[in-house]
């Protein structure tokens, strides 16, 4: 019985064997499935991990190329959430050398890579592009980026061979199934035979899955080197059309006033030649020209963000209310002007004249869209700008500001010519009507003051501009008197003029003797340290501020070191970071930017000797 039984046992013991194994089988099936699914996921974390180095650099180089910094908002993204993605890949990254060792070259090419952005960043910012650029062309980043590709690649080639190894040894014990389902049961071999086939399929799925997956990687990879190529062109479009736009703009204008200017000056000097002194008329002209070109730098500095503001605590219903003669000169008796000024209205801090300058540039563009005739109404609020419309606005922090609206009742305007409104030179005056200088100016100095600018406008409703300037917190500072009036007093005092370029230190030196001054000129900071030393009665140092070699600041602070009490006045026609930091004059500095009149130069003069 126990033989008979023998066969029967064995039977049941091959065939507990072959469940078993089906059972170990179906196991490893389920591990396969579940490491490649890791797998999966693991690279797709390393390839979010390029994804943010990728917005990094993009960011980096879009701020190095335009200098906007809203293209900085991806990179400090990608720069916050890199730490956190790199624990996840270490929580992720099975204890393997291979996989440990390569992860550990990513971080080192990926802190390389940050480095250089930082770096180049920060470079810019202290305003030395050249040497950003400079660092950006050596490749450094270039070389971080490709290290981190690298050791992706190799990580993915480590999870595939991973994935075959896996493949090979099921592969293995499918065969040693089928040769032992072949010894027991023919029955059982066609279980067998079918649970096989069915494995195999499933396999096939997991490894066409993988060939996929890899696929769309290499796909994603070129997927993204042609949208960046793509973004990189239009960018460089976008970027030469604009300067296109402002170069033709600017030589358009500066060519019509230099004709005026060399026009007037040659019949002058014919008519001087004959000995006729009848030039009033030419130098006026002249003189005009040469004014409107000083006003053209002027709105371009102020469009760039450039200009010097010298901020104070302003009363915005005051200064509207200070401006209500101006308005009436300048618009004439067909513009009605209304005042809403809002009560409790909160103080802002920025450049007084220039706010004023805003208005007066909203309202003569009212007055032209109304065809001098209609209604002007200017009105102040407290305004209060959410986190929701910061997030649909680019350059906007939310919080309070200082609203000044300026509404016309005029033609308004189209979507597609509000969209152009603040570019520089765009205007839809007929020609001689216009610089379109106007808002672009407004815009500049706006942006430059922290606030925002609104256009709210339809054809034939009229047009709102509004400007939001941000609340001011601190105490109010007490105003510093104006020294109006004091030109006409005698000027006796000896003033140390310091200017490299000759032909605008002999112009300016001319024009200090002219109205009475003892004038010493040097052409550079050292002979102007030694021109003070023999001559210790100088009053006042007025100096150019970029000059090679020792600058005009470094400059007044050796002079007022050797000569405490000396008085300093600074002048240029365009300056950063000398005597003007994040587009303000820094505290207690006499400033006279370039070109001047010589009554600006004298009232300026007087203001600063008469000082206490």
């Amino acid at each position: 019985m126990r033989l008979q039984s023998l066969p029967l046992v064995i039977g049941f013991a091959v065939l507990a064997l072959i469940v078993g194994t089906r059972a170990l089988l179906v196991e490893g099936q389920r591990a396969n499935r579940a490491a490649a699914r890791e797998t999966i996921e693991y690279q797709d974390q390393l390839s979010g991990l390029l994804s943010m180095a990728q917005d990094a650099e993009s960011g980096q180089r879009g701020y190095l190329l335009t200098g906007e910094r809203s293209y900085l908002e991806p990179y400090q993204k990608a720069v916050d959430a890199i730490p956190g993605q790199l624990a996840r890949i270490d929580a992720m990254t099975p204890p393997n050398y291979q996989l440990t060792l390569q992860v550990s070259h990513i971080k080192d090419a990926l802190s390389q890579k940050q480095a250089e952005l930082s770096q180049t960043i920060a470079l810019y910012d202290r305003g030395d592009a050249a040497k950003a650029l400079q660092l950006v062309r050596s490749g450094q980043g270039k070389a971080a980026m490709d290290e981190i590709r690298t050791s992706m690649d190799t990580i993915r080639r480590i999870g595939a061979a991973a994935v075959a190894a896996r493949d090979e040894h099921t592969d293995q014990v499918e065969t040693w199934l089928r040769v032992g389902s072949l010894t027991a049961l023919i029955a059982i071999f066609l279980l067998g035979t079918y649970t096989i086939r069915e494995s195999r399929r499933r396999f096939r799925e997991v490894a066409t899955g993988q060939e996929e997956l890899m696929r769309k990687n290499i796909e994603l990879g070129n997927e993204i080197q042609t949208r960046e190529k793509a973004e990189s062109q239009i960018r460089q479009m976008h970027k030469m059309e604009a300067v296109g736009q402002l170069t033709g703009g600017i030589a358009h204008d500066f060519n019509n006033m230099l004709a005026v200017i060399l026009s007037a000056m040659n019949l002058a000097q014919r008519k001087l030649k004959r000995g006729e002194h009848d030039i009033e008329k030419f130098v006026e002209a002249a003189t005009d020209a040469a004014t409107r070109a000083a006003n053209l730098t002027s709105r371009l500095l102020a469009f760039s963000r450039l200009q010097p503001l010298a901020p104070q605590v302003v009363d915005a219903n005051r200064l509207v209310t200070g401006m209500s003669d101006l308005l009436r000169r300048a618009l004439g008796e067909g513009i009605r002007i209304e005042t809403v000024l809002a009560g409790g209205l909160w103080k802002t801090h920025a450049d007084s004249s220039q706010i004023e300058n805003a208005i007066l540039n909203l309202a003569v563009n009212a007055r032209d869209a109304m065809d001098n005739e209609g209604k002007l109404t200017i009105e102040t609020a407290n305004s209060h700008l959410d986190d929701a419309y910061a997030s649909t606005h680019a350059e906007v922090t939310s919080g309070q500001y200082v609203m000044i609206a300026v509404t016309d009742t005029g033609a308004g305007m189209a979507p597609e010519v509000i969209a152009k409104a603040f570019e520089p030179f765009f205007t839809t005056k007929p020609v001689n009507k216009g610089t379109g200088l106007g808002l672009s100016q407004v815009f500049g100095f706006v942006k430059q003051s922290g606030g925002h600018v609104k256009i709210y406008s339809e054809p034939g409703e009229g047009t709102t501009i509004k400007i939001y300037l941000p609340r001011f917190f601190g105490a109010e500072e007490p105003a510093t008197p104006a020294g109006h009036g004091k030109s006409e007093a005698k000027a006796t005092e000896t003033i140390l003029v310091v200017e490299d370029d000759a032909r605008v230190r002999a112009a300016t030196t001319d024009a200090m003797r002219e109205l009475g001054y003892t004038v010493i000129h040097a052409g550079s900071g050292e002979e102007a340290l030694q021109k003070l030393a023999a001559t210790p009665d100088i009053a006042l140092l007025f100096t150019d501020i970029v000059m090679p070699v020792m600058n005009g600041r470094k400059l007044a602070q050796e002079a007022v070191a050797r000569q405490p009490g000396l008085k300093v006045v600074f002048t240029t026609g365009f300056t950063r970071n000398a005597v003007v930091h994040n587009g303000v004059l820094d505290h207690d500095v006499h400033f006279l930017a370039k070109p001047f009149t010589i009554e600006q130069l004298a009232a300026k003069l007087r203001d600063v000797l008469d000082a206490k």
